[in-house]
């Protein structure tokens, strides 16, 4: 595998061998850390993390893999550049790939990381955008072959909204790795037709199937994993809250769910999670809406079938494969 240069912007641009290749040099760099074997190989680098909208999991991720590999790092915050203010994203690139190695964006619409990418010299890595997050598809996918020993052939059910970055990602992820998708949510939070399309054709050649269901005993009955998101995502307006407890509250992950899937399915999600009231938003839709939990039931977040922080550890093994990989 030579990925040497390579920006990762989405799954839909690397083979099935390509992207168990990363996940294969992630187990072996997880393996390094765990053992206290140095991995230092980047030393003398630097790159620069573009956080447009911040988080706990990708910033610390992609910290510590950098300093792991040897790199330093730089972090501007959503205050801490004039990218698209005062200039341009293409501007950006060119001044920021003459100082760094490379460049990390979590933001909004794909159509800035593409951009990033197509002006810098260096590579690009694609921390979150409203359409994919792919760093997040190789942790979860490292999590299932670490719990499930395999990825082919399995059943990944997606329940909530999915009509963005990780329901996307995740039948892009699919149909690469001939396992088998099923969307179960309200026919009006479907995916986009022409994804939908694109992963169809690329199925054909792996063997994966896509199901789209409003039905769910049908959905989760006989899954290896089902997974969920947060009902609205960073950015949105709160007006949405109500519209989307309505539509998504029949598809909440609880206890009767992962029975029906069997003692097999492990449960996932990319955190941060509404399960109980711990957070300032979490209390804020109680006090408004009298609900203590939302997309999953404390319960099942809190249960031995749940793997989410092996999911959130995953983060930086698998961060840390695609920067070596790519530099």
């Amino acid at each position: 595998m030579n990925l040497k240069g390579r920006d990762f912007l989405t799954l839909k641009d690397f083979t099935a061998e390509e992207i168990t290749g990363l996940l294969d040099l992630a187990a072996d760099l997880k393996k390094k850390k765990k053992e206290g074997m140095p991995h230092d190989t980047l030393k003398g680098k630097n790159i620069v993390l573009i956080f447009e909208k911040t988080s706990t999991r990708t910033r610390c991720a992609f910290e510590v893999a950098a300093h792991d590999l040897g790199m330093h790092t730089t972090y501007l915050d959503p205050t801490g550049s004039q990218i698209g203010k005062k200039e341009s994203i293409a501007d950006t690139a060119r001044v920021l790939s003459r100082m760094y190695d490379g460049i990390e964006y979590r933001g909004f619409g794909q159509e800035i990381v593409e951009c990033l990418a197509e002006y810098s010299n260096v590579p690009v890595w694609n921390g979150l955008t409203n359409e994919y997050h792919p760093t997040q598809l190789l942790a979860d996918m490292l999590t299932i072959r670490e719990h499930l020993g395999s990825l082919a052939g399995k059943k990944w059910v997606f329940l909530g909204d999915a009509r963005y970055n990780m329901a996307n990602s995740i039948m892009i992820a699919c149909a690469k790795m001939g396992m088998h998708f099923v969307a179960c949510t309200d026919k009006d939070y479907f995916p986009d037709v022409n994804l939908i399309a694109y992963c169809e054709n690329v199925a054909k050649e792996s063997g994966a199937t896509l199901t789209f269901t409003e039905d769910i005993e049908a959905a989760v009955a006989g899954a290896d994993i089902l997974y969920t998101d947060v009902w609205v995502s960073m950015g949105e307006p709160d007006e949405v809250w109500a519209e989307r407890i309505e539509a998504l509250s029949p598809y909440k992950v609880t206890t009767r769910l992962m029975e029906l899937a069997g003692p097999q399915a492990i449960f996932m999600h990319c955190l941060p999670a509404f399960h109980d009231l711990g957070t300032q938003i979490g209390q804020k839709i109680a006090d408004k809406f009298g609900i203590t939990e939302m997309e999953v039931e404390d319960a099942v977040f809190e249960s031995p079938c749940s793997v989410v922080f092996d999911e959130a550890e995953n983060r930086m093994h698998t961060i840390k494969a695609v920067m070596a990989a790519t530099l």
